[in-house]
């Protein structure tokens, strides 16, 4: 699979006074560009209604490395760097890069699968989990990390 997942020209509404693009838009861009590769894997918003779990964020950082002009286009990449073997916690590392080649930001983010009925962390349906791990685009240093045993964790 392609590890760009957005593509898109920078909006008047998403400069701030300085006319380059505000911070927020960054992550604006980076959380669009993870629904599209979601839509990709057949995980769209319907499907995840249908078997009630969505997508959270633990912690989001970006890096700002150059501007990004009211004009520019932007590509987003978005690249597995961690993810437990049951897929139920992942991290994405995600770059936004200009149409010019220049890279702009980079975005690190780690989530997790949530049951929407319950409010409970949990893994995702296996034939998505199978797609996941195996489909996505993964950084170099790519980790897959063992499920945790509660019952050791319990003792």
């Amino acid at each position: 699979m392609d590890k760009f997942f957005l593509e898109a020209k920078v909006l008047w509404a998403q400069v701030d006074a300085n006319m380059h693009l505000r911070h927020s838009a960054y992550a604006d861009f980076a959380a669009q560009a993870r629904l599209e590769m979601l839509e990709r894997l057949g995980m769209d918003i319907k499907v995840m209604q249908e078997v009630k779990i969505g997508p959270i964020l633990f912690r989001e950082e970006t890096v700002y490395l150059r501007e990004v002009l009211l004009g520019h286009s932007v590509s987003v990449t978005c690249l597995l760097s961690k993810c437990r073997e049951d897929g139920s916690r992942w991290s994405f590392l995600q770059e936004i890069i200009r149409n010019d080649g220049v890279l702009a930001a980079r975005v690190q983010v780690d989530g997790a699968w949530i049951d929407t009925l319950k409010r409970k962390l949990t893994a995702p349906p296996e034939a998505f989990r199978e797609r996941f791990l195996k489909e996505l685009p993964r950084t170099g240093d790519f980790v897959l990390e063992p499920v945790p045993d509660k019952t050791a964790q319990q003792g």
